[in-house]
């Protein structure tokens, strides 16, 4: 028995994809180990959306082989379709798996097994068709994520993931059905919806709502919540469906990037600032204080220091639960690496400071109107937290509870009261 160990970089598209090929390996026969325990397998699910994650690709793959150099090194995920060429010279890396070949990776070691060679490179052109990968259970034993589409058209100005990942492809209803339904007869009460361009779903005439209607049919599923949407997915027809949904979580990763309609358009995203707060409002018309999240990329080219200010203005005019800021990370071969007046690192930090500080202040604000009140959490672990153990989960708008109890509660929905902030992270709650 071969043992082998994978580890993940990156999105939840990759993650369920390393879920996928776990369970490939395992029903095939591998033994499957923590990736700092020495194997004869290691797989790095690479990620290609900053140069920060080109090098940590980098640094995984050596550290697998200085592991055991014995062992067969596989690189796959997206770093492996944007630099071929420079991954191909990697004395480290025996395997290359592009994207659309995850699900063939039995086949593939086997191969490399029964020949020896020194290095087998996988086709990693990308396929026009879904390339299924499915999962029966998953290491979280509470939340089940679910990769549903894949491939996006947007080619924004920064991004360099269409080229790693391809057109926009989904996946069919009734194997999504028939995975949601192994999922929940195996225990798991909340799916998570995910996609490389989630919004952009489409199965013949069925889009992302029929989806999740479908999924809110589905007896053992309690919550249904979704990954990242571009604001473009918000209309009035999808918002009338929504709120009919019985599961679903009123929690909304709506992207952003940037608070300032120049900088929009530079970035070449397709809506303003002006269409982007109706889109809040449409769902706040239809759930009661829904969290809605966003992505800012802070020091894009050209974004001079009145921009950036009108970022941090437009972030609080919509209130935010959360904010995920990124620095703007120059990426060869888009449009925005040629780009003029590229920001320099130290004011690039400096902004991305100034935004952090924001966006918890307006986490604080949005979490204190939830003191007192009486939420339902879905339990998922046991935490440590300045010496005493508590029973942390999530509620429904994701905001991270702990209770103590002496029963074992996780994987349970219970109603609790929030009481107030353990630390600006986790609010303390009693049943």
């Amino acid at each position: 028995m071969r043992k082998a160990a994978l580890h993940n970089l990156g999105c939840k598209v990759n993650y369920y994809e390393t879920e996928a090929m776990t369970q490939l390996l395992e029903k095939s026969g591998y033994e499957i180990v923590e990736f700092s325990e020495k194997a004869d397998v290691y797989i790095v699910n690479t990620c290609s959306v900053t140069n920060m994650a080109d090098r940590k690709s980098r640094q995984m793959l050596h550290k697998a082989k200085s592991k055991n150099p014995e062992a067969v090194v596989v690189a796959t995920g997206c770093y492996v379709q944007t630099a071929t060429e420079k991954i191909k010279e990697d004395l480290s890396i025996d395997i290359i798996v592009g994207n659309n070949k995850k699900k063939d990776i039995v086949e593939i070691l086997d191969n490399f097994f029964e020949k020896k060679e020194n290095l087998h490179v996988i086709d990693i052109n990308h396929t026009e068709e879904y390339e299924n990968l499915e999962i029966s259970t998953v290491t979280e034993h509470t939340r089940a994520h679910m990769k549903i589409q894949d491939g996006c058209n947007n080619f924004c100005s920064y991004c360099i993931i269409p080229y790693a990942r391809g057109r926009i492809r989904s996946r069919k209803m009734d194997n999504i059905k028939k995975e949601m339904v192994r999922l929940a007869e195996s225990g798991f009460c909340e799916i998570v919806l995910t996609g490389i361009n989630l919004g952009f779903y489409k199965d013949g005439n069925d889009t992302l709502i029929d989806v999740i209607e479908m999924a809110d049919g589905i007896d053992g599923i309690e919550r249904i919540r979704l990954g990242s949407i571009d604001p473009e997915i918000i209309t009035e027809e999808f918002v009338s469906r929504l709120k009919k949904v019985k599961k679903i979580c009123p929690h909304f990763h709506l992207s952003l990037q940037s608070g300032c309609d120049s900088v929009l358009k530079a970035m070449n995203r397709h809506y303003t600032t002006s269409e982007y707060l109706e889109k809040c409002r449409m769902l706040r018309q239809v759930f009661h204080n829904p969290a809605i999240t966003t992505d800012i990329i802070v020091g894009f080219p050209g974004e001079s220091q009145s921009d950036f200010e009108t970022t941090v203005a437009f972030a609080k005019e919509v209130g935010f639960a959360q904010l995920h800021v990124f620095k703007y990370s120059k990426r060869n071969g888009t449009v925005a690496a040629k780009m003029p007046n590229q920001i320099e690192e130290k004011e690039k930090s400096k902004r991305s400071e100034v935004l952090i500080q924001a966006g918890l202040e307006l986490t604080k604000k949005y979490r204190e109107g939830f003191v007192g009140k009486k939420e339902t959490v879905l339990f998922e672990e046991v935490k440590n937290i300045d010496g005493r153990e508590y029973y942390v989960g999530h509620t429904k708008n994701y905001i991270e509870v702990a209770i103590e109890s002496k029963e074992d509660v996780s994987g349970k929905i219970l109603k609790v009261e929030i009481k107030d902030f353990i630390n600006h992270e986790i609010m303390l709650a009693t049943r």
